[in-house]
């Protein structure tokens, strides 16, 4: 199976569970794919959850979270090279990590 993780800066808060996730998960057997994590995106309250990992996979396009931050476009690149048949779409979503959710959040819910 494989799994995608964020990388994150080594200064940063979260850096250390996900570096600890990542090797648990290599250790049993997973194949990991490491993505970039986005600048940290801050509003006075609190630290916004932006993640390129919040992606949906539709039958022929991946939705993917973007922030306008320098690691987008690597971030697009390495989902392209796993998702070869399908189109990357970037979606911005700095307005979506305010609310706690992001592309597949919001992919979820089903109106009644």
């Amino acid at each position: 199976m494989t799994l995608m993780v964020m990388l994150m800066i080594l200064r940063d808060e979260n850096y250390k569970p996900l570096k600890e996730a990542f090797e648990t998960l290599e250790k049993e057997g997973f194949k990991v794919i490491p993505l970039p994590m986005p600048s940290k995106l801050e509003i006075p309250e609190r630290r916004l959850p932006a993640s390129y990992a919040n992606f949906y996979i539709g039958n022929s396009c991946v939705l993917l979270p973007v922030f306008n931050d320098s690691k987008d476009k690597l971030a697009i690149e390495i989902l392209q090279k796993c998702f070869s048949t399908r189109k990357i779409i970037p979606i911005y979503a700095r307005d979506l990590v305010y609310g706690f959710g992001g592309i597949h959040c919001v992919m979820q819910q089903q109106p009644k």
